[in-house]
């Protein structure tokens, strides 16, 4: 476990709930292209936890849940909504991120 990339983790979670809780649509980006930010932002959420967490199963499954988790809290506010394609793509944007992770820290072997 590396505490450094877990405190990162967390703060773009944060950052995450942040950006759900205010009342108008996000960032204003327009659909679809709101789709490919859901994505990197779980993308880095997932390589943030399989950094610091050194397990892909559990990194995947933190981001995938927090996704959900987001997408709830995004329904409770005004002027917001919750998508089923949202978390289907942020659970995609972390299986990504982690699997990029365990590349990342594959162990490097010469080749002849």
């Amino acid at each position: 476990m590396r505490p450094l990339f877990l405190l990162l983790a967390l703060l773009h979670m944060g950052l995450l709930w942040w950006l759900s809780d205010q009342p108008q649509t996000g960032l204003g980006i327009p659909h679809p292209w709101d789709k490919g930010a859901h994505f990197l932002a779980y993308a880095l959420l997932g390589l943030l936890l399989r950094l610091g967490l050194g397990r892909f199963p559990l990194a995947f499954l933190l981001g995938a849940a927090y996704g959900g988790v987001d997408e709830y809290h995004q329904s409770l506010v005004p002027g917001r909504e919750a998508f089923g394609l949202d978390l289907v793509v942020d659970a995609l944007g972390a299986f990504v991120g982690a699997k990029a992770g365990d590349r990342w820290e594959a162990p490097k072997t010469s080749r002849p």
